[in-house]
């Protein structure tokens, strides 16, 4: 194997921490030829189809192909804005807020980079990065509060592949889940509080993507943590259990996903003689395709076509203040023991070592240089 590494050992360079902030991805343009380069990549991922490869490959090819990509362009189309993808630009905006937070309060030399899983930037492009700016520890956080395999294994399967090219593996730490930690439970509280100013609705439904049942029962837990996430933010608002619901969307396929729908339970509440109903997505980090087309299009048709009079969605955390508090806090606290204060970075005298490093390597490299330019004859 050829191993891709930097032009010369870093002597002399400062040590410094990457964080990577990882999100599914998007297509490069909201066309039918980049919606079927992104779904290619997307669903030839063994993570998210777990049927045998050639069978599957067969259906991608013939079938899925053939026609979805279209359909998703036009979806595209619905949400793109002039920044772009608004995954994409969010998930940007996130990065660039934790870094500010993380120079403000953490004296070692820290860069945050934007890789997606599918698409661009890519992982290994983000990686490779944080490579060439001097990162010897990386930090994976992967964007999405819940653990599953489709989402975050897929994370942690495409950095490993692109580390086994590296000659130098860095030291590098993952963030698997953050469905129960505090500050993200209180900053969905707090997005909830900020929207109830107008008025609270009879329901409030949180909707999760979904994910095959059979991943479920063979092991994957995001079933378990979307329902502990809800639980959480109920209680912390004070509802009563009749006041709120869970339910699972973005179906895919024609075998059973975690129930209840979403389409399903929108429309039942409307038939049901439900008013009005505020919908949030907790497993989504930032607004994007299932978010801003599907639950504020779709389901809001699906509600008021039924019956419902009033329909709201209430935003991801996007790059609210106390999201972005939150993920730097905890991004922080995983990197402890890689990261010092400014004083105590300061004090460490890590840019004087440095020098003296660079010092010593050049000197090292001058003695040890043969005199006739060679290696003897």
């Amino acid at each position: 194997m050829n191993y891709t590494a930097r032009e010369s050992f870093p002597h002399g360079e400062v040590p410094a921490v990457g964080v990577l902030v990882v999100n599914l991805g998007t297509p490069d343009t909201p066309d039918t030829p980049s919606l079927r380069r992104y779904l290619r990549q997307f669903l030839s991922d063994p993570r998210v189809i777990e049927l045998p490869k050639l069978q599957w490959q067969l259906i991608l090819n013939l079938f899925v192909l053939t026609t979805r990509p279209k359909q998703s362009a036009h979806a595209y189309q619905v949400v793109w804005t002039e920044e772009g993808s608004p995954l994409l630009s969010i998930t940007l905006r996130q990065a660039r807020g934790i870094a500010e937070i993380l120079a403000r309060e953490v004296g070692t030399p820290t860069h945050v980079e934007v890789g997606m899983t599918y698409g661009e930037p890519s992982v290994g492009t983000a990686l490779r990065t944080l490579r060439e700016t001097g990162c010897d520890r990386i930090l994976i956080l992967p964007m999405y509060p819940q653990y599953s395999g489709t989402t975050v294994g897929s994370v942690y399967d495409t950095v490993a592949r692109e580390l086994t090219t590296w000659r130098v593996v860095p030291e590098h730490r993952f963030i698997q889940t953050y469905h129960d930690e505090p500050g993200y439970v209180g900053a969905l509280a707090a997005s909830i509080r900020d929207a109830w100013r107008e008025g609270e609705p009879e329901k409030l439904l949180f909707s999760f993507h979904g994910i095959p049942k059979r991943y479920f029962e063979g092991g994957d837990p995001y079933h378990c943590l979307c329902h502990k996430t809800a639980r959480l933010v109920a209680e912390e608002l004070g509802l009563a259990d009749d006041r709120w619901v869970l339910a699972f969307q973005s179906l895919f396929g024609k075998e059973e996903w975690l129930k209840p729908y979403t389409a399903d339970t929108v429309s039942a509440m409307a038939k049901a003689g439900v008013e009005s109903l505020d919908v949030i997505c907790p497993g989504f980090s930032a607004d994007c395709l299932e978010t801003i087309e599907e639950i504020n299009v779709q389901n809001r048709e699906f509600f008021e076509g039924n019956g419902g009079k009033r329909f709201r969605y209430i935003p991801a955390l996007n790059d609210r203040p106390d999201h972005l508090r939150f993920l730097a806090d905890l991004a922080e606290r995983h990197l402890q023991g890689w990261v010092a204060s400014p004083a105590e970075y300061d004090r460490s005298g890590a840019e004087t070592e440095a020098r003296a490093s660079k010092e010593r390597a050049d000197r090292l490299a001058e003695t040890e240089r043969p005199a006739d330019g060679g290696f003897g004859g």
